[in-house]
């Protein structure tokens, strides 16, 4: 029986994440294709493999915390990928935010061949990841969701169970959309508050009690652009590619999404002007040097 579970992406989430497995005494097979990713698992006695298929070869269950949509068909499906690889009743987990119409199709590949296919995008920032204290949005058969519950709850404190499999990434979805427009409309607001003069704490303390108030500002933009750290917890280049993501599929369903499409281009403006590394609430400092104001800090 394979009792290993195999770990394939050690980016900002995937790393964090695949520790804090590890800790847990998790018998770890990672592959990244960058070979630096594996310091720090040594002590553990996670074993890194040099291909896909190795993983594969060698687990019952395969997480994968990729990119976006090309690398997951590549990696799941692709030649020598994890399926073909795979033998019937083992489970592959996706972690990234992909389209529908991805995780769909990784499904259905995955239940003609006897495998079991989870669909878990995550939810919160790497700063969580690390810490595991991530959420994950899960579409999975109920006795699959039960299978890698232990898994989630290893990386995670928050585990939802949206529906069957593509579930978790509809969810992962609509959830962005809300984040990443919610940062989008606290930037212009920021950059406004500025040009009025008013002061920030002020304004904050009048925002955050009535319905104006949402998480961004009053959680990440708190812990992260107001102090002056603009380090990616989540990057503006990839709240571009999720706003991609959330536009294509709702063009396909002929979901008019007319604010979303503005949010996009706004977004594309700061990545246009450097600002595709930052933190996602950098947008407010991006948003105070088009409007020529000063960039609003607390403290």
């Amino acid at each position: 029986m394979k009792n290993k579970t195999g770990f394939i992406g050690l980016g900002a989430m995937g790393k964090g994440m695949a520790l804090n497995l590890a800790r847990k005494q998790f018998r770890l097979v990672l592959h990244d294709a960058r070979s630096e990713t594996y310091q720090g698992f040594d002590e553990f006695g996670s074993e890194p493999m040099d291909t896909v298929a190795a993983v594969a070869k060698d687990c019952g269950t395969v997480l994968t915390v990729l990119p976006g949509p090309r690398e997951v068909e590549s990696v799941i499906l692709g030649p020598d990928g994890l399926l073909e690889n795979a033998d019937p009743g083992d489970l592959i987990m996706d972690l990234s935010t992909v389209l529908p119409e991805t995780s769909d199709k990784v499904a259905d590949a995955c239940r003609a061949k006897g495998v079991a296919f989870v669909d878990a995008p995550i939810g919160r920032l790497a700063q969580h990841a690390w810490e595991g204290t991530s959420m994950f949005m899960v579409g999975a058969e109920d006795a699959d969701m039960e299978r890698v519950r232990p898994q989630l709850e290893a990386m995670g404190t928050t585990i939802i169970h949206c529906g069957g499999p593509g579930a978790g990434t509809r969810t992962k979805l609509c959830n962005n959309f809300l984040a990443i427009g919610s940062c989008m409309m606290n930037a212009e607001l920021v950059a406004l508050s500025q040009a009025f003069g008013l002061d920030l704490e002020t304004t904050l303390e009048v925002i955050h009690g009535t319905t104006a108030t949402n998480g961004q500002l009053k959680i990440n933009y708190a812990s992260k652009v107001f102090k002056g750290d603009i380090e990616p917890g989540f990057q503006i280049d990839l709240a571009h590619k999720d706003l991609s993501l959330i536009m294509d599929s709702a063009a396909q369903m002929k979901v008019p999404m007319p604010i979303g499409a503005t949010i996009r281009e706004s977004v594309s403006a700061a990545r246009a002007d450097g600002y595709g590394k930052k933190d996602f609430s950098a947008l407010a400092d991006y948003w105070c040097e088009r409007a020529k104001v000063d960039k609003a800090r607390l403290g």
